[in-house]
């Protein structure tokens, strides 16, 4: 393939990888978004298969055949509820394989440069490999935390900070020492590779579970700075460029994501800097009432009596599977004349966009779908709330209790209906670990068990009527 045809080609993929973000950014176009993006990156992997002269070697062949078989075989098999943890192991992918480009390109550079030039693909090099080992291992702890197998609270050590920024220094005095050293500097390389897996692990570590989303958002950025920085020591202009719109793309997403959550945009990437040395945050102020359950009956006759409804989703919906039968009650009751409409949460689940996948994987229509901000100045004049496994994102102790750990943070305001439903499994907290106000309300009521089956008497009963 000539130079020319590969330029074309790279361009060709790059024009469909910014589609594939376009189309992504509203779950009506998702669809065709990620079609533009796979038949991107089918044209990038096979131009440079033929520029690189291996596209019949049984060993390409191979690879390619074994690496399309693991993702179909994953993405037929991943849950809804599982995508945030399998889009973190993605990014820990991307990250260890910047570290490998790195050291191979150490180990045998594919031209020998000089002077500046070579001092340029050093620092090229010792960026992706600094970029990617942080990027890996703070994956590898951000799917810990989502999959439940690492504590959710955060991980305060005396002096982190003192510890993170020392660690940053040392990494910079080895890259001075790299970057003079050359060929004979592998030590420094490979140290740095460790001290900066540390500060991944530390990071991410320290940042608690109601800020997961955005901490995965922001490693989903730092995988595109770690492949941009492989294209660079690669020569490889594609990569560069998929690399900086994810990376761009991603940071884009985590600053939009922290103002809606009212977190600091820097704090959260430095692992929760500015929180009290040597502890956790607070665990908010002692709530008092009880919890007042209900029956499927009850909720019916709530449902019938009422003229507007707003479900509000979270993960437990997703986790039982119930938005399908939801979506043939808000069909009966907008049947009946009336307004049934979804408030939509930015961190509602454990990624952004999350719950509008799983309601556009019911057919929902898009239009009595709505943003906190679209949605929320109606609650007042709400008859019916339905929070169907939900917790934080309802939680008012966000808006008047300093002392809680999601202090701050923007919630729909379920509380200001008329009536509130909480389907919820028992008794225990959410997912931040902070007791919800909301549930010893008089105007809640709490209709424990399976959010499915919940949901599915509700079906049954709205049918007999």
């Amino acid at each position: 393939m000539t130079t020319s045809l590969l330029s074309t080609t790279y361009i060709a993929a790059a024009v469909l990888f910014i589609l594939s973000l376009k189309g992504l950014s509203h779950p009506e176009t998702a669809r065709r978004g990620n079609q533009f993006g796979a038949i991107g990156m089918l044209i990038a992997v096979l131009a440079v298969a033929f520029h690189a002269g291996v596209i019949a070697s049984p060993t390409f062949l191979g690879a390619i055949a074994l690496a399309a078989v693991i993702g179909a075989f994953v993405a037929s098999r991943v849950a809804m509820t599982s995508m945030p943890q399998l889009v973190a192991i993605l990014h820990s992918f991307v990250g260890v394989a910047a570290v490998l480009v790195g050291i191979s390109n150490h180990l045998a550079p594919a031209v020998e440069l000089a002077g500046s030039e070579r001092t340029i693909h050093d620092v090229e090099t010792y960026l992706g490999i600094f970029i990617g080992s942080l990027t890996f291992t703070g994956s590898i702890i951000a799917w810990g935390k989502l999959q439940g197998v690492i504590r959710s609270k955060p991980l305060m050590l005396p002096g982190r900070h003192l510890l993170n920024i020392g660690m940053v220094v040392a990494c910079v005095w080895l890259g001075v020492a790299y970057v003079q050293g050359g060929h004979e500097a592998l030590p420094e390389l490979l140290i740095m590779t460790a001290i900066s897996g540390v500060i991944g692990v530390h990071l991410v570590m320290a940042i608690g579970g109601a800020d997961m989303p955005v901490v995965v958002s922001m490693l989903n950025s730092y995988s595109g700075w770690a492949a941009s920085a492989a294209g660079f020591m690669l020569s490889n202009d594609l990569l560069i460029i998929t690399g900086a719109l994810v990376g761009s793309s991603g940071a884009i997403l985590s600053y939009i994501m922290c103002r809606a959550m009212n977190r600091s945009f820097v704090s959260v990437i430095l692992g929760g800097f500015g929180a009290e040395e040597g502890a956790a945050p607070a665990g908010g102020a002692a709530v008092e009432g009880e919890m007042v359950a209900t029956t499927a009956e009850e909720v019916v006759a709530k449902l019938e009596a009422a003229s507007s409804v707003v479900i509000i989703p979270g993960y437990g919906m997703a986790v039982a599977q119930a938005q399908h039968p939801v979506k043939e009650i808000t069909e009966i009751l907008r049947s009946q004349g009336k307004e049934v409409r979804f408030a939509i949460h930015p961190v509602a689940g454990r990624l952004p966009g999350h719950m509008n996948v799983l309601l556009a994987e019911a057919n929902l229509p898009y239009d009595i779908v709505l943003e906190m901000d679209e949605i929320n100045d109606d609650f007042p004049t709400t008859d019916v709330v339905l929070v169907i496994g939900a917790n934080d994102i309802v939680n008012p102790s966000a808006l008047d209790d300093p002392s809680s750990p999601i202090a701050g943070m923007p919630v729909l305001h379920a509380w200001e209906a008329a009536d509130c439903i909480a389907f919820k499994r028992g008794k225990g907290a959410g997912y931040a670990g902070v007791e919800n106000p909301l549930f010893f309300k008089a105007k809640t009521r709490m209709l424990y068990g399976d959010a499915k089956k919940s949901v599915d008497a509700i079906l049954q009963l709205l049918r007999a009527q």
